[in-house]
């Protein structure tokens, strides 16, 4: 019998748009087990140099509602080896926005040390919660 595949999506999920339902789907039809890392406001701070519209616990409650995830959990961690410390996972799921960059370099080289595989998803180039911040901030 083989072991379940747990999967991991991590994200800051804040201002919950429907490129993040589509990734937590597609995450979700390629694992036995799908959990959501939600980054604590530092680290979106820390990663983004902004702060989040929507507060960590209201992010974390959205992102436990979705139908796709099993289990969402608080990530307070940039670096995802640290994560995996953490959660264990088997493969992490990712936007394509990230491919290519130092830190998904640095993260790709220290998860596959440990067998951990990384799945990049298309992404979804008409909606980001930049834009939505855009759009708000031109609005008002």
């Amino acid at each position: 019998m083989s072991r379940p595949v747990v999967g991991y999506a991590p994200g800051a999920y804040d201002m919950f748009h429907i490129g993040h339902l589509r990734i937590l789907e597609r995450a979700r039809s390629e694992c036995d087990l799908l959990i959501a890392g939600v980054a604590t406001d530092e680290v979106v701070l820390s990663a983004k140099a902004k702060h989040p519209v929507i507060p960590f616990e209201q992010r974390l409650e959205i992102v436990s509602s979705i139908r796709y995830v099993d289990q969402a959990i608080a990530d307070p961690h940039v670096d995802k080896y640290l994560t995996w410390q953490r959660v264990g996972f088997h493969v992490l799921f990712k936007g394509d926005d990230w491919r290519g960059t130092e830190r998904a370099h640095e993260m790709e080289s220290k998860l596959e040390s440990v067998g951990v595989g990384i799945v990049y998803f298309p992404y979804t180039g008409n909606v980001s919660t930049t834009l939505l911040r855009t759009g708000l901030s031109v609005s008002e």
